[in-house]
């Protein structure tokens, strides 16, 4: 058993429903101090972090990801249990297999082969661990870079663990991410009897016209990084479920996934806000909405994408494609103090779901990977 195997099922072994830890940072911890590194234990309410840094010097490589777990769902739908992980047909499972414990032991056993062979690298290693990725992500890494960011401590490159992998592992990097905004529309009308129209007001009605137009409008049409922004309805609820009542108002759940604007293409936070309301104000409704934002980011090709897309392409044999797709992650708020934020993880097939796996084949070239990119980085000659 590899020594990154080994340490990605201790991890495993380990309950840590989001935001719990339990106990996953401190065996990385251990790990750490042995290397030299100097280590920030950083709780914010009930969530553990830890910033941990060996060297002073710039360039700073950091690697960035989370211990906690989505829950596990029915156990008695898992083919094993989902914290005992087992190998079965050449596949780990357990829950935290791909999203993201063995990134995280692939972290720390590149990290000990590289100071290995490399003892006397240039710049610094950093490692920036939070438990609230999985949750609502108000006490995790947004937490630490802002401690980072008032002591004015800049990372030069970061890669997160996340699962980018697509069909084969190493076949995509994530170099960025869409932003996220997303509004509650609650549209007010006037209740009444349903055999009475003309005593009331449906809200229904009055913002089905509205709706028709946010379907139709072209948003934008995407950019070199970014498909064109998207937005879509995920709730809809009216009525007090009587058959007999129209309803006195109806909240509406909807999110943007936007392309942010570069080099004149593509949207912003505010510009979507003002169209969305100029529509709702067109149709003359009497309305309240309330937004919530979360940023994008894009690493354009530079010399963390060449580092580790060539460090790939060593480890695996396969060339990867940038991608800005999928959901939100940490890198969005890590991208404020860094300007080359990349992810790149194993396959992301089973992620959040029953039975999650990994390939055992696929750690150690991803260890390997984790590595040569540091090589890429830190080291005036490499191979």
């Amino acid at each position: 058993m590899s020594k990154t195997l080994e340490l990605a099922i201790d991890l495993l072994k380990r309950q840590s429903d989001t935001p719990l830890d339990a106990g996953c940072q401190e065996v990385m911890i251990a790990r750490l101090e042995k290397l030299g590194f100097n280590i920030e234990r950083m709780r914010f309410n009930d969530v553990d972090n830890f910033y941990a840094r060996r060297g002073n010097t710039s360039p700073l490589l950091v690697f960035a990801g989370h211990t906690d777990v989505v829950p596990t769902g029915p156990i008695d739908k898992w083919h094993t249990p989902p914290f005992e992980p087992t190998i079965k047909d050449g596949m780990l499972y357990a829950r935290g297999a791909a999203d993201m414990k063995t990134s995280l032991a692939a972290f720390i056993t590149s990290i000990e082969e590289f100071i290995a062979e490399n003892p006397n690298h240039k710049g610094s290693i950093g490692l920036l661990i939070t438990s609230d990725e999985e949750g609502i992500a108000v006490n995790g890494t947004i937490k630490v870079v802002e401690v980072l960011k008032a002591r004015n401590e800049l990372i030069d490159y970061c890669i997160v663990g996340e699962p980018t992998s697509n069909k084969v592992v190493g076949d995509m990097i994530k170099n960025g991410r869409r932003g996220s905004l997303s509004g509650k529309l609650t549209v007010i009308g006037l209740q009444g009897h349903i055999a009475y129209p003309h005593l009331v007001k449906n809200p229904i009605h009055l913002v089905a016209p509205a709706i028709k137009d946010m379907v139709e409008t072209v948003w934008d049409t995407g950019n070199e990084y970014f498909p064109p922004t998207s937005w879509q309805i995920s709730n809809m609820n009216g009525g007090t479920g009587a058959t007999n009542v129209v309803p006195g108002e109806v909240e509406i759940l909807f999110n943007f996934r936007f392309c942010p604007e570069l080099n004149g293409a593509g949207s912003t936070e505010a510009n979507l806000k003002q169209r969305v309301h100029a529509i709702l104000d067109k149709h003359a409704l009497e309305y309240e909405l309330v937004w919530e934002y979360s940023q994008p980011y894009i690493t354009p090709r530079g010399n963390l994408v060449e580092a580790i897309s060539r460090a790939i392409e060593h480890a695996y044999g396969v060339s990867p494609e940038l991608s800005t797709t999928g959901g939100t992650s940490d890198g969005r708020f890590i991208a404020d103090i860094c300007k080359q934020v990349i992810e790149f993880g194993p396959l992301n097939k089973t992620i959040h779901k029953l039975n999650e796996c990994v390939g055992v084949a696929d750690i150690e070239p991803l260890k390997d990977t984790y590595k040569y990119t540091m090589k890429k980085l830190l080291v005036a000659t490499h191979v």
